[in-house]
């Protein structure tokens, strides 16, 4: 998120399809097993920038894939490309070039805070994809853009190397506990290239149905954004499957809800509810933004504190694994989009019966039900000049209501990989899947658990292309044996003004004068 995102938020904080599903990687036992999904999104990292390095943990249950059976090989990780000297330091061989020609090989970063946002809206993420052609990311994503972009972004400040940094266990000793305990998925990607609002609508609707800027956060009032698909939310109230968003400052829901009910609480009173004996089917939990108290964003968008994020997610996870709920209950711990940091695999086609958008609704031509009919036609949706800007950066002929180039970046793609970890008693142990997945693969996996009707197949709703072909993510669990059901959680360091790189001022992104990027 941005200043301006934040912001915005702050303003108006105070259909389903019917699918038969294809089969895909399956656990094993009952999925039914499971009565509780929590999930914790934080804030714009990539895979490699936080587990580029686990292959190469001595000691560790990992090493990295290499070979033609990389895909069935559930101990390594797609990670960075490294060697380890006899102290433990890592000399990696993965580059971009900066603006002068020199190669800036990734690095390890020691910061816990950074010196500044980095650039992740929609034409620069691309450009970080392919910085010679960013509007062909589909046929070629190189990634190597990453380190001009930035560069060229922040000439007056040193930030065009950091996007190219790694952390270790050092820097992430509960990450990378976690990490080596339970699952995790190297295949899992932001759902959009680009930066957090169309990625969290992903994560609640399956579609941003033509929005690719954080700068149109602004729902339209009271109703929020209505996407023509529904939502999640609306899926869930339909099905009487139970939810809760609990939020430090800004509930992430906000951007469909943008009013207080029912289903919102604040982080505080979490824990209390889990020693009352509640917890909703669902519950989403949300960092601190930063909106109120910027020294206490606890999001981990640079250039935020990485401790203080991972201190949050821990005290939210010990409070599950210590209560009556954890036998039955799955956590899921991912970030909504890459940040600006880098990534090796290129981001791949997305599943929807090779369609080019989840829902007919291409980049900048936003469509909702804000008022219908009028603003289901192309580009007549609520608050989309921001996103009609960035669709002509990537595309030169595009307009907003004529036909949508078929040589343009569109929807037809996921972003950057970002971490994905499932702290369970289900979770298979020391497990890496390879299991393509994006945002959406949440949101069917709600859908399968608490919506499957049965009958002679999986029958169960879906909003659209994107979630009706997602995969559920299934292979990292094992319902017969509960395999990590007495694992240990490990506690995590809590920050510190001594922290490296933070100097015990504000951290957030969002006091930082860095925009998202997002014009």
């Amino acid at each position: 998120m941005t200043q301006r995102a934040i912001v915005t938020l702050v303003a108006f904080s105070c259909i389903a399809l019917s699918s038969t599903h294809p089969d895909s990687v399956h656990a094993d036992g009952d999925l039914r097993k499971v009565n509780h999904l929590v999930l914790m999104m934080q804030e714009n990292r990539s895979f490699d920038n936080y587990f580029g390095a686990l292959p190469y943990v001595a000691g560790g249950p990992y090493h990295p894939c290499v070979g033609k059976k990389q895909r069935t090989d559930h101990q390594c990780v797609d990670g960075l490309t490294c060697q380890g000297d006899s102290g433990g330091d890592l000399t990696c061989s993965n580059y971009n070039l900066n603006l002068e020609g020199e190669k800036i090989f990734a690095f390890h970063d020691r910061r816990i805070c950074g010196a500044s946002g980095l650039d992740h809206g929609w034409p620069e993420s691309h450009r970080e994809a392919n910085w010679a052609n960013p509007g062909n990311t589909y046929f070629s994503s190189p990634n190597d853009g990453f380190v001009r972009q930035n560069e060229s972004d922040n000439p007056n400040q040193n930030v065009g190397n950091e996007t190219i940094g790694f952390f270790t266990q050092d820097e992430l000793p509960f990450y990378y506990a976690l990490a080596q305990t339970f699952a995790i998925d190297d295949r899992y990607h932001a759902s959009v290239i680009g930066p957090t609002l169309p990625n969290r609508l992903y994560y609640m609707a399956a579609t941003s149905f033509g929005h690719t800027t954080t700068g149109e956060a602004i729902p339209p009032i009271p109703a929020g954004y209505r996407p023509i698909t529904g939502t999640l939310l609306d899926l869930m109230d339909k099905e009487h499957v139970s939810w809760m968003n609990y939020y430090s400052d800004l509930p992430s829901s906000a951007y469909l809800r943008p009013f207080l009910s029912e289903h919102l609480a604040p982080i505080s009173q979490f824990a209390t509810d889990l020693a009352a004996g509640h917890l909703a089917d669902v519950t989403y939990i949300d960092a601190d933004f930063g909106i109120l108290h910027p020294s206490q964003e606890s999001d981990e968008a640079p250039p935020n504190s990485i401790r203080r994020g991972q201190y949050f997610v821990a005290q939210n996870v010990a409070a599950i694994r210590n209560s009556k709920f954890w036998s039955d209950t799955i956590i899921i711990i991912t970030y909504d989009e890459h940040g600006g940091c880098y990534d090796h695999v290129a981001p791949p086609p997305v599943r929807q019966h090779r369609k080019r958008t989840p829902d007919g609704i291409a980049p900048g031509q936003c469509a909702d039900l804000s008022n219908p009919p009028a603003s289901e036609d192309r580009g007549a949706g609520a608050n989309c000049s921001e996103s009609m800007d960035n669709a002509l950066a990537t595309c030169p002929a595009f307009t907003p209501t004529g036909p949508y180039p078929s040589s343009c970046p569109t929807f037809n793609q996921y972003g950057f990989r970002v971490p994905f970890i499932v702290v369970s008693p289900f979770a298979k142990q020391h497990y890496v899947s390879h299991t393509l997945g994006d945002h959406t693969s949440l949101v069917a996996l709600i859908e399968k658990r608490f919506m499957n009707h049965g009958g002679g197949g999986q029958q169960y709703p879906s909003l659209t292309l994107r979630d009706a072909n997602a995969d559920t993510l299934e292979d990292l669990f094992d319902f017969d044996h509960s395999p990590s059901l007495d694992a240990t959680i490990p506690t995590a360091p809590p920050p510190s003004p001594d922290d490296e790189g933070c100097g015990g001022s504000p951290s957030g992104a969002f006091v930082a004068l860095r925009a998202e990027t997002a014009r």
